[in-house]
């Protein structure tokens, strides 16, 4: 079974940090671009990073800059999302998403089932 599975989501307080993981199990991400997306409930999903197969970022969401930062371990076929100076209002679930290229990623492809996170005092 192809799928994609996140993990590290939680409660944290203004300020603080949490590294979301994505692991791909059925397939390898290598050749892949992988994604992060995120959503609010009654808001449409949000692009947020993304990584292509040669390790490159490309950044959707100028609130993320200078405090998120993605990268991936092709040796644990997996991709993570680090998260500093976390605000309430990231405060949404994170999805993962796989595709071929980031230019398609979020339209076509693999998805995770969604972390999480919470950022409350």
């Amino acid at each position: 079974q192809l799928q994609l599975v996140e993990s590290g989501g939680g409660l944290v307080q203004p300020g603080g940090s949490l590294r979301l993981s994505c692991a791909a199990s059925g397939f390898t991400l290598d050749g892949y671009a992988a994604g992060w997306f995120r959503q609010v409930p009654g808001k449409e999903r949000e692009a947020v990073l993304c990584v292509s197969s040669n390790g490159g970022a490309t950044n959707y969401a100028d609130s993320v800059k200078g405090r998120f930062t993605i990268s991936r371990d092709h040796a644990k076929n997996t991709v993570y999302l680090q998260m500093n100076a976390l605000r309430p209002e990231d405060t949404a679930i994170y999805y993962c998403a796989a595709a071929r290229s980031c230019n398609v990623i979020g339209t076509r492809g693999y998805w995770g089932q969604g972390t999480q996170v919470t950022v409350s005092s």
